[in-house]
């Protein structure tokens, strides 16, 4: 800014000698009234680190770090945070069929996220209320419902519930999914809870953390079935 100011006073000097240039004195007065508008302008236009410059720029979404892992997602970004909300983890958008995992850009747990133990969590048994699955699917329907008031019930078949609830860290942004899915074969029932919405603070590289909101919720279902857990208990994450 110093060297802009400087460079600034040589021209306004030099454009105040033009008479002696072979100027007009009417034409120099309009070309030194030019030179400090531009300069003026120059000066009191905010000036962005090359860094802070890129993080307004349109990413693709599909290329965008925040993103990585997941899909059909929006971002929302300025030079200090950056918004990605992903709805197409869906088991419905699933080929396979199967519950999706958990990338390390949004906040949750899952049964299938066996690739990335922080987001992992063992499946639970119903064994220890009943062996029929048809009983213990009604309890787990139950104990959803009355987990929260909030709580909305969005598909529910035989062996499959998807539940919607509003996220409740960092508060306001959006939905939190739920989904669980029976397997009679096995005595499980598998499941998945995620944030839809991940925020992103400069210059942090992972998202604010929903402070184990996913994490405990599906552990207050679990302990009001009185299920146990095959493995060892997700303990959450220490992020801020």
């Amino acid at each position: 800014m110093n060297s802009l100011l400087s460079a600034s006073l040589v021209l306004f000097c030099c454009l105040g000698s033009a008479s002696s240039f072979g100027l007009n004195t009417q034409t120099a007065d309009q070309n030194r009234r030019q030179a400090i508008a531009s300069i003026a302008a120059s000066i009191t236009t905010p000036i962005l680190p090359h860094s802070l410059a890129n993080a307004v720029q349109d990413i693709p979404t599909n290329q965008a770090a925040t993103s990585a892992g997941r899909r059909q997602c929006t971002t929302d970004t300025n030079p200090t945070r950056t918004i990605v909300e992903c709805t197409g983890e869906l088991r419905k958008f699933n080929a396979d069929g199967r519950l999706s995992s958990v990338s390390a850009t949004e906040n949750g747990v899952s049964t299938s996220a066996v690739k990335n133990p922080s987001r992992f969590s063992p499946p639970w048994t119903y064994l220890t209320e009943t062996s029929d699955a048809k009983v213990a699917w009604k309890s787990l329907v139950d104990a959803v419902r009355s987990v929260d008031d909030r709580v909305e019930i969005v598909e529910l078949t035989d062996e499959y519930l998807h539940a919607t609830i509003p996220t409740e860290f960092p508060q306001g942004v959006s939905y939190d999914d739920l989904e669980f899915l029976i397997r009679p074969e096995d005595n499980i029932v598998l499941y998945r809870s995620v944030s839809r919405t991940s925020v992103f603070v400069y210059p942090l590289t992972q998202p604010i953390s929903d402070k184990n909101s996913n994490l405990n919720r599906l552990e207050k279902i679990r302990d009001k079935l009185g299920w146990d857990i095959l493995g060892m208990r997700q303990t959450g994450s220490n992020r801020i």
